[in-house]
């Protein structure tokens, strides 16, 4: 008899549409997006931007691909209905086999550029796997993030010709974007996690205390952003602090229930003009 199309197995296209999104993809991207609009900023070269961009990708989807492995049977005990392996499309050995091989690539594409960016971005990818290890059900859930986020543009920066230091403020604000990012990211998952037994630095703290730190991140990269560098911010640096300002105050209010719709775009404005800024902070440095 005729089979129907609903109950039939998930095509190859199918597979590999579910492999991307196990590999957390919008994060994925937009981190893997950034490092190569540093490279290019920072004048890292064409062939050596890619690598970066290579070694950065592969980097992120091992973590995506770990975090979904690991954390398999929780996201069955709670019918996470957006996770792959909750609904057959992957298996869990599947999402171990490419994380592994993930991070193998990862290695190679980063020792590539040399030892000292290559360190760095691999310290990028032991952050994430130390969150998805252990580290996300503890109270230091938000180290890995500031550690792994502050590398990022470090070892960017490192990549390019003469392998110079990132700036201190380069590096500080990736980090308080990272940790932004942390509690911006669970904040939607805090019952979920909490029901199995997941309690990082977040769900300690609670959904309105989580939103006001990390909108008080963000601002502090946007400070960090536009007084670090040498010299008098600029008139971009002046409008994105305007900019900040009223957004930062909405961002806040994300951990109310009532606000919670008009925050989120808040929150979204704050971290693209703190993204703007690094990016446009690595020109600065040629």
């Amino acid at each position: 008899m005729p089979v129907d199309d609903e109950e039939a197995p998930p095509g190859a296209w199918r597979t590999v549409v579910a492999m991307a999104l196990a590999t957390h993809l919008g994060p994925t991207v937009a981190v893997t997006s950034v490092a190569a609009l540093l490279a290019v900023a920072a004048d890292v070269g064409a062939a050596r931007t890619a690598l970066v961009a290579l070694a950065v990708l592969a980097g992120q989807a091992s973590i995506g691909w770990s975090n979904d492995w690991l954390d398999a049977d929780r996201d069955a005990a709670v019918a996470r209905a957006d996770k792959p392996t909750v609904q057959g499309l992957v298996t869990p050995a599947r999402l171990r086999a490419a994380a592994l091989t993930a991070v193998v690539v990862a290695v190679v594409a980063s020792l590539a550029l040399g030892p000292a960016p290559g360190v760095l971005l691999l310290g990028v990818v032991a952050g994430g796997w130390a969150y998805n290890a252990g580290l996300k059900r503890t109270a230091a859930s938000l180290l890995p993030y500031l550690v792994a986020f502050g590398l990022l543009p470090a070892g960017v920066v490192a990549a390019a010709p003469g392998t110079p230091v990132a700036p201190w403020w380069l590096v500080a604000a990736g980090a308080l974007l990272g940790g932004a990012a942390h509690l911006a990211n669970v904040a939607p998952d805090l019952e979920d996690d909490a029901a199995t037994g997941v309690r990082g630095l977040p769900h300690r703290l609670g959904a309105r205390t989580s939103a006001l730190v990390a909108a008080g991140l963000l601002g502090a990269a946007s400070l960090v952003l536009v007084l670090g560098p040498a010299g008098p911010p600029t008139v971009l640096g002046w409008l994105a602090l305007v900019v900040a300002v009223p957004a930062l105050v909405v961002a806040g209010l994300a951990g109310s229930e009532r606000f919670r719709a008009a925050a989120f775009p808040a929150v979204m404005l704050l971290t693209v003009v703190d993204v703007v800024l690094l990016v446009l902070g690595g020109s600065a440095l040629q």
